[in-house]
This record gives C-alpha cells, sequence and structure tokens, in this order.
C-alpha cells in the first residue's frame, strides 16, 4: 500500500510502471531526464530527485506533468554517477552513505544545467523542485542561487538548513502530516523563521494524514482517503510555478 504504518525513511511508496516520454542526455559532466512541450516556450523547471536517484519513474512522471502543462522539465543526475540508494540496502550504512552526498553541494551542476537550459532550450524563467533530499537542495537554492525565478520543496528535510530562512526566490513548501522524516515541530519553526526574516513569498502547507513521499507515489495503489491531497499537491505545485514563472 502507498501508505504503509511504518515507512522506511524517503520510503517511495511504490513505483510507477513508467517509462517517461522525454529522453536521457549528456550535459558537460552530468546526465539527465529532458521532457519538452510540443508548443515552444521560454518557462523550464529543474526536477531535483530524492535519494532514490534520476532514474525513478515516479519522479520522471512529475517531469513528464510539468511538461503537459507547459514547461520544459530537466531532471539530472545530481549524484553525478554515484550510485543511488535503494530500498533493499541496509539502513544502518544510510547516514554514512548520505555524507557523500550533500544536498547543498550541488552549485557547479545547476549552473552546468542552468545554461544548457538558456543556451540548448532557449529557456528565460527557471524554477525548481524538489523531493525530500532534493527538497532540502531547492531550499539551499532558494538561499542562495540568484539565476532562479521560485522554487517548490516537497518534503524537503528542514534540518540540513535550519538555519538559514531569508530565501531570495518565492517559495513553496509542502509537507505531510504524518511525516515520520519531519516533525512538525520542524515546520511549525520554519514558519517562525521565515516570518521574522523572509522577503520574498512564500506558503508552508501541511496535507492531513499524508506521510513522507506522498505526492510522487503510485497513482493506482493510493489509499482512497488519501487521494484528494495527493492530487491537491500536485496541482498546488502547478499553480505555484504558474504564478512565478
Amino acid at each position: 500500500m502507498a501508505n504503509e504504518s511504518r515507512p522506511c525513511p524517503c520510503d517511495i511508496g511504490d513505483r510507477f510502471d513508467y517509462g517517461g516520454r522525454g529522453q536521457e542526455v549528456q550535459v558537460e559532466h552530468i546526465k539527465a531526464y529532458v521532457c519538452k512541450p510540443p508548443a515552444s516556450t521560454d518557462k523550464a523547471v529543474i526536477v531535483i530527485h530524492d535519494i532514490f536517484g534520476w532514474q525513478l519513474p515516479n519522479t520522471r512522471y512529475i517531469a513528464d506533468m510539468l511538461t503537459t502543462n507547459g514547461y520544459i522539465a530537466i531532471c539530472p543526475d545530481f549524484f553525478v554517477g554515484q550510485e543511488a540508494w535503494k530500498p533493499s540496502n541496509d539502513w544502518g550504512i544510510f547516514d554514512d552513505w548520505l555524507k557523500t552526498r550533500n544536498a547543498s553541494k550541488i552549485d557547479k551542476e545547476v549552473d552546468v544545467v542552468l545554461n544548457y537550459l538558456k543556451d540548448q532550450c532557449g529557456a528565460k524563467k527557471i524554477g525548481v523542485i524538489g523531493f525530500c533530499w532534493g527538497g532540502a537542495a531547492v531550499q539551499h537554492l532558494m538561499l542562495k542561487n540568484p539565476h532562479l525565478k521560485t522554487g517548490v520543496s516537497l518534503y524537503g528535510v528542514i534540518r540540513y538548513f535550519d538555519d538559514r530562512s531569508n530565501l531570495l526566490h518565492p517559495t513553496f513548501f509542502i509537507f505531510g502530516e504524518k511525516d515520520d522524516i519531519i516533525p512538525l515541530e520542524q515546520v511549525t519553526l520554519l514558519e517562525q523563521k521565515l516570518k521574522q526574516t523572509c522577503e520574498v513569498d512564500y506558503e508552508v502547507k501541511i496535507y492531513p494524514g499524508q506521510t513522507h513521499g506522498f505526492v510522487h507515489r503510485k497513482r493506482e495503489d493510493i489509499n482512497p482517503q488519501d487521494k484528494p491531497y495527493i492530487e491537491e499537491g500536485r496541482k498546488d505545485m502547478i499553480n505555484w510555478l504558474n504564478k512565478y514563472l
């Protein structure tokens, strides 16, 4: 089931049986999945994967969803060839594994991707979304990168950047009420700090009853009570991007 009683950290729920409508490309030293809409556009979204990597069908499904809404979507391999986490791995080594994959050490790759989107795809307005590990990366980029217009952080692990909240760009934060990885106290603290220091538009939204990873879970196996919130999260994400891109 999609809502397990005891989900493991960053649990993917169930994988989509999904191949994707885009293509894999090489962008300098990075592999990436790219999907483009039929009509020409100057708007693009960088999709930052979770610990399960850039090839996870669930994440590519979201990239394609962005394209059906008129955006160029690109999901680069921000692990740059390092192996993604597997659900079958020993969770006892997770912390050591994570140390070699720092969500705040992606600036070089982001610059490469930005240049590609501008030079090869004609993008002028670029936003970013990310899930879990990628959600934390979005928060880092919203604090630092001047070239992005907006961001959506989906259940981004707050503790990586809990000392900083002076965002440069409008940012939307999506959290699940029942997320075992991100306690609601952390979400409350984030809101308090944003109120004190943030000078751009932001929104923090908690979705009732939802666990970690709910927005990009496999639709076919959604618990009936979860489906409206999953659809709402996806719609909210698109609406935020539409507003600022």
